[in-house]
């Protein structure tokens, strides 16, 4: 597979103080980060950067809410743990997500991804995305309402 082009956007979710989306290249594999001015929202934005690897999802319409829970003993498995279970619906539902919600308290995330069933005709598919890695792993505070979360997922 060719390296892919690191890529941005920003595009708010429901709920969303803000934020932008990255890739970064990453061998064979996608390195993707949410930043935002809140840890919740770099999870949010996080959450659009793996919907972008795993194809185009600007036309994804908030049809359907699926409510997500998740919880791990610190920032970065918790970040891990949210994406595999966003790739873990995507994969059962054959849904693609557009809108993130999150909230965290302590140790616990409680979330919602808005999206609709997978329409080949709207929605180009680019990748299968297997699973959230620790590699490159990252959940931090750089400063002041600047947060990033980050990891690479193998597809």
């Amino acid at each position: 597979m060719p390296a892919r082009r690191p890529r941005s956007r920003e595009r708010p979710a429901p709920g969303d103080a803000g934020g932008r989306w990255e890739h970064f290249a990453h061998d064979a594999d996608v390195g993707l980060r949410g930043i935002g001015p809140t840890r919740e929202a770099a999870f949010e934005q996080g959450a659009l950067a793996l919907m972008h690897a795993i194809g185009e999802v600007d036309r994804v319409e908030p049809r359907q809410v699926v409510e997500i829970a998740c919880e791990a003993p610190d920032d970065a498995l918790l970040f891990v743990d949210w994406l595999n279970t966003l790739i873990f619906e995507v994969a059962t539902r054959g849904m693609l997500f557009g809108y993130f919600e999150v909230r965290i308290d302590g140790t616990r995330l409680r979330g919602k991804a808005w999206g609709e069933a997978i329409d080949p005709a709207r929605h180009e598919l680019a990748v299968e995305a297997k699973g959230a890695t620790y590699t490159c792993l990252r959940v931090v505070e750089r400063e002041a309402s600047d947060w990033l979360a980050q990891c690479v997922v193998d597809v």
